[in-house]
């Protein structure tokens, strides 16, 4: 395998695998809040506040590897 083909490759890997994690996690914290806002709509507020909150720090995951991704496709 050529040294392209297999720094493509691993980004397209490290983009791939690194998603998985934060949707399948993003869709649980969906679901989650809208059962907690489901149950008690006058928490509303404060369960989108730390659906945000904990979404955010989900993402920042993928974000971290499309870096990665990137790195390996421009650096490596």
């Amino acid at each position: 395998m050529e040294a392209e083909a297999a720094r493509l490759l691993a980004a397209g890997l490290a983009m791939g695998i690194g998603a998985i994690g934060p949707g399948i996690g993003i869709g649980i914290l969906g679901m989650g809040a809208v059962n907690a806002v489901s149950r008690n709509p006058e928490a509303r507020g404060p369960i989108f506040t730390n659906l945000l909150f904990a979404v955010a720090l989900a993402e920042a995951v993928a974000i971290y590897a499309l870096v990665v991704a990137i790195l390996l496709i421009f650096v490596a």
